[in-house]
């Protein structure tokens, strides 16, 4: 059975630095393509960062680019989101989503994503 479990959400202020965390279990990181996305009251959820089955350098949305790093830890099964100089518009709850597919074209969307945390949530206060 596959459970992903969010942790490292809070309520920080602008410019702060928050570490999410993805603890898997059930799957292997290096068979899926691991995002985190996000969502608001009323939205939809919107892709924020990916990495590949394959590792290497993550995918990012253009409104988080440069300021979040994705990273996994193989050998523990778990996946982060570094998230630096945050703005108040990066609040949100935060899903962590696998994806045993790696189809590189739909990485950011969310239905090619099977599996889903229960988010952990993002407050970001000026």
């Amino acid at each position: 059975q596959v459970q992903l479990v969010e942790s490292g959400g809070g309520l920080v202020q602008v410019g702060d630095s928050l570490r999410l965390s993805c603890a898997a279990s059930g799957l292997t990181l290096r068979r899926n393509t691991m995002g985190w996305f996000r969502q608001t009251p009323g939205s939809g959820r919107e892709f924020v960062a990916a990495i590949r089955y394959s590792g290497g350098n993550g995918y990012y949305s253009d409104s988080v680019k440069g300021r979040f790093t994705i990273s996994r830890d193989t050998a523990n099964n778990i996946v982060y989101l570094q998230m630096n100089s945050l703005k108040t518009e990066d609040t949100a709850v935060y899903y962590c989503a696998a994806d045993p597919n790696g189809i590189l074209s739909t990485i950011r969307d969310p239905r090619q994503y099977d599996y889903w945390g229960q988010g952990t949530h993002v407050t970001v206060s000026s």
